[in-house]
């Protein structure tokens, strides 16, 4: 099968040099899943007998509840093999090779190939991540509805086979006739009359068994999809986190004022992310350290230049108004005057 490559793929890929932000294989769910499976065949092997005269009590209930079990099995796991595609993609493009076309992660392709650079939005980011989580736990509804139908189908014949016992119990006390006068006989009656009820609680504990063992066996496997898509979602948003320009969301510097702060903030992002893609050497580290003190130190002095061009403006006008006052005082003392020497 297609997925026995990937994990011979998966198992060579992982002998090379550690990447943080490489996604890892989904191979260890899948493989905790066959695992279950085969513990859980072998003890189905184990007591095939009695297995096999459960089922027979009610071939159509319990050959439906085995259908679904089947159906849920491959629904899962199918849930998880198709994260080998979308794992694969994304190690791929970080190398600057895309193999395959992804699925899950198509918005986030398109999205991509948009742009002139791999960098995105804080926005972009969330709107993705919000998108796949999305995507992730809808692909999960399907196999939740089976293990409650499981249940379900399981607790309707229980209600079959009670009924199939009630019935059986009320015919078999009528058909007694205690005034025949013959003790073996009305024993015998009550024997083969109760061989109908009995059959009837076969019916109802069979359904019951099956109904409860599939849904262990289809909740286990749900549990193990589920842990490998928060895992897929938890490594892909740490990736798209080293990948997000922290600066994208700044507003640009308005023409005509003060915009030097907006810039320096911009390039101190650049500069942030600069340092945190170069950790693997240390000559890097340091010659990126000493570009962002000299960035936030222009920084401060660039914010400090700032606040006393806004203290001098204020003060400025400050004082026009102050002098606006007095000439205005000063205009209406002489309209005073020539009012008084016309009167």
């Amino acid at each position: 099968m297609a997925w026995f490559r990937n994990l011979a793929d998966d198992g060579l890929a992982g002998s090379a040099d550690y990447d943080p932000h490489k996604l890892s294989s989904p191979q260890v769910f899948l493989l905790s899943m066959l695992i279950f499976l085969a513990i859980a065949g072998f003890v189905a092997a184990i007591l095939y007998r009695q297995i096999s005269s459960a089922f027979s009590t009610n071939p159509g209930l319990n050959g439906l509840i085995l259908g679904v079990l089947a159906v849920g099995i491959l629904l899962v796991f199918s849930q998880v093999t198709r994260l080998f595609r979308e794992v694969r993609w994304v190690n791929s493009f970080r190398q600057g090779s895309e193999t395959g076309n992804p699925v899950l992660l198509a918005p986030m392709k398109v999205m991509l190939s948009r742009s002139s650079a791999t960098a995105l939005t804080t926005l972009s980011m969330r709107s993705i991540l919000d998108s796949i989580a999305t995507r992730l736990d809808e692909s999960r509804d399907i196999s939740r509805y089976l293990i409650g139908l499981l249940v379900f189908l399981g607790l309707l014949g229980t209600f079959w086979g009670l009924l199939q016992t009630i019935g059986a119990i009320g015919s078999t006390i009528q058909s007694l006739d205690p005034a025949s006068g013959d003790t073996n006989d009305v024993l015998n009656a009550l024997k083969s009359g109760l061989s109908a009820p009995l059959a009837g609680m076969g019916t109802a504990f069979s359904s019951s068994l099956f109904g409860l063992a599939g849904s262990l066996v289809l909740g286990f496997l749900d549990l193990q999809a589920g842990r490998a898509q928060n895992r897929f979602y938890t490594e892909l948003e740490n990736w798209l986190s080293s990948v997000t320009d922290l600066g994208s969301d700044m507003p640009a510097p308005v023409e005509g004022a003060h915009g030097g702060s907006a810039d320096e903030l911009r390039l101190v992002a650049e500069r942030l992310r600069s340092l945190q893609e170069a950790g693997g050497s240390s000559q890097r580290v340091a010659t990126s350290m000493a570009s962002l003190a000299e960035g936030i130190s222009g920084l401060v002095k660039n914010m400090r230049n700032e606040q006393q061009m806004m203290r001098d403006w204020v003060e400025a006008q400050s004082e026009e108004q102050k002098a606006t006052r007095a000439a205005l005082e000063k205009i209406a003392k002489a309209l005073d005057r020539q009012k008084q020497g016309a009167d």
